[in-house]
């Protein structure tokens, strides 16, 4: 009988399936926010200022938690390198759903005044911190476990998820908008989809409680490899790996929440119906989770970064003619603009990300590791990137600088995957020395 520290091979299909269940709910309750903040956090707990303001205010609070994240990301982390992947991924789904039904409960400005924002702002927190130690478990559950050969593909499967979490927020959203009057949506309907996170928690913990402990890190265990400190020690050993993931994740995460969270703000605001958007987003999120897993089947083929290179160059080759086929506000360019952004651009380099982050990281530092790169640009990717694109439309009025902040991010990403090795068919356990300190030995 196997112990603890010697568990048994398991099912590559019940562990991606866990990895894939677990981030689709994760992320449900995650992008509900982001949502909810484009269509109806500014007026039901921003209603003191003019429209503008209280779209800037939302995505503030939206942004903090983003802000959060790379907190849990080392608390996480920190105790996933110690005590082990599964346990902290079972920690962090349920501190994701309970809290996203307290939000659906929240009372609003109109009833509680001031104490609605800051409750909201504080559950959004809360929020933050559960899923910045949940995306670094997720990856670790699949690519720990998963066949060198195909981890590319195995990985980005379960990365599939967060599109699926996407689409069950947005398609719910959009299924109350369209069956309630206005009056209803925001007197109650905006609740459910948050309330439904509970029962969708209860799902996603029966399915995290029989996958096993990964065996990368039950050979750490065994020969007593474990850090006292494993955010520090990632640093320490792990420099350029730390440098590389945060500069590879800004345009990945600062363009996904611009095509997903800002566009719906904007679209709304230049007259295209908000239903064209939300579909729009739904079918490109759809299509994204299809090609995730063929794009990392590619990096099986030609590599990781040559992948992410690629979609890196194509959001900035796509930032401007994305938001020229929004102007023309016909529905179907309206739709290519957002499919093509997700499923092309932002795919490809997702698609690379789980398995290349993975492969970076020794095993006794890797939820660490992953984590802090993933976590620490998020705050300055995804969590400010709806607020920048909106106070940069409020400056100038126009699309042209918030594609141009598209194009900056992008070259960022471009500039520290010139700096990454190659890591396509690395032996994950035989990762764990300190990094060379020359580039030139790094590119090898």
């Amino acid at each position: 009988m196997a112990d603890s520290l010697h568990p048994p091979r398991q099912s590559m299909r019940r562990v991606v399936l866990a990895g894939l269940v677990g981030n689709a709910l994760e992320w449900y309750d995650f992008f509900l926010y982001g949502t909810a903040a484009a269509i109806v956090f500014n007026k039901l707990f921003f209603p003191a200022v003019d429209p503008i303001a209280g779209t800037i205010a939302a995505f503030g609070t939206y942004a903090l938690g983003f802000a959060a994240r790379p907190i849990g990301g080392i608390v996480f982390g920190h105790f996933g390198d110690r005590i082990g992947r599964r346990a902290m991924l079972v920690t962090t789904l349920t501190l994701m759903g309970l809290t996203t039904a307290l939000v659906g409960v929240l009372p609003t400005y109109q009833q509680i005044g001031l104490w609605a924002p800051i409750l909201l702002t504080v559950l959004r927190i809360v929020q933050g911190i559960a899923v910045g130690g949940e995306w670094g478990g997720g990856v670790l559950l699949i690519s720990e476990n998963a066949d060198p050969k195909r981890r590319g593909m195995q990985t980005a499967l379960g990365q599939s998820g967060v599109s699926i979490g996407f689409v069950l927020s947005a398609a719910v959203f959009a299924l109350l908008s369209g069956t309630t009057s206005a009056e209803a949506f925001q007197s109650w309907g905006w609740r459910i989809p948050f309330l439904v996170g509970v029962v969708l928690m209860v799902v996603g913990l029966v399915i995290r409680m029989n996958v096993l402990e990964t065996q990368s890190f039950a050979q750490v265990r065994r020969r007593h490899e474990t850090e006292r400190f494993p955010v520090l020690a990632a640093i320490r050993k792990h420099p350029r790996a730390v440098v590389v993931s945060f500069g590879a994740r800004l345009a990945e995460n600062g363009g996904s929440y611009i095509f997903l969270v800002f566009v719906l703000t904007y679209a709304s605001q230049i007259g295209i119906p908000q239903w064209v958007t939300l579909v729009g987003v739904i079918l490109g999120e759809l299509l994204e989770a299809i090609a995730m897993p063929l794009w990392g089947a590619l990096t099986d083929r030609v590599g990781r970064r040559p992948v992410y290179l690629g979609g890196a160059i194509a959001m900035i080759v796509w930032a401007a003619p994305f938001f020229a086929l929004l102007h023309t506000r016909e529905t179907w360019l309206v739709w290519l603009a957002i499919v093509v952004a997700n499923a092309a651009c932002h795919g490809a380099m997702i698609g690379a990300q789980a398995s290349f982050f993975s492969e970076l990281f020794g095993s006794g530092v890797r939820y660490s590791g992953v984590a802090l790169g993933h976590e620490l640009a998020s705050v300055l990717a995804g969590g400010l990137s709806p607020l920048i694109a909106t106070v940069l439309l409020a400056w100038s009025g126009s699309w042209w600088p918030v594609a141009a902040y598209l194009g900056l991010l992008g070259l960022l990403t471009v500039a520290a995957l010139a700096w990454a090795p190659e890591t396509r068919g690395r032996d994950l356990d035989a990762v764990g020395s300190p990094e060379p300190s020359r580039p030139s030995e790094l590119a090898r």
